[in-house]
């Protein structure tokens, strides 16, 4: 039987490597086993790379290197689904990419579960609301951006409703490749 695969996505440029202990700290909760993933990255070159590693309980598995360029979305579809569960980054995507093959003509998904606002299929999400940024208490994935923001005293945790998120003058998208991304110009649609 193949075992769980995960992986973890990692910001290279400029032979540099970008926030390896957050993501060392997420591959120790996965999978209960510390790798230093630092001996097994080795930037390509100095472009902006997005570092693919896959690995399992026991091994890492391959390592692979991108050219990174960053998706323009300015429209989201809002889906709900109550059963979809990814509190691992599972190399098996196959839940979230069914919920953003629904996104009709918007550039991506936003998430609900139990009517609180989750991430999106790509990144977590942080709303401008009542002038503090916050982050889903109960996000589908605890992000390494995420948490550094968190770390920081940056993003405060809250419960989101869809109330709350249209009451949003912006929002920001987090992931390891695009940061602390802000959105002033959006829009969705149910």
């Amino acid at each position: 039987m193949d075992s769980v695969k995960y992986f973890e996505t990692i910001k290279c440029e400029d032979n540099e490597v970008f926030n390896l202990e957050y993501h060392n700290k997420r591959v120790a909760n996965t999978i209960a086993k510390n790798f230093d993933l630092s001996e097994y990255i080795y930037p390509i070159n100095e472009k902006l790379l997005r570092c693919k590693v896959i690995y399992n309980e026991d091994e890492i598995i391959d390592i692979n290197y991108f050219e990174y360029k960053k998706r323009e979305i300015k429209s989201f579809k809002i889906v709900n689904n109550n059963e979809i569960e990814y509190s691992k980054k599972y190399l098996n995507r196959e839940e979230l990419d069914n919920l953003y093959n629904k996104r009709d003509n918007c550039d991506e998904v936003i998430i609900f579960k139990n009517n609180l606002l989750t991430d999106t299929s790509i990144a977590n999400i942080a709303i401008y609301y009542e002038n503090i940024w916050i982050t889903p208490k109960t996000p589908l994935l605890y992000g390494t951006t995420r948490q550094r923001y968190i770390d920081q005293g940056f993003l405060k945790q809250s419960d989101i409703t869809l109330e709350m998120l249209n009451k949003a003058s912006k929002i920001a998208l987090l992931n390891a490749m695009i940061d602390f991304d802000v959105l002033e110009d959006y829009s969705f649609s149910l």
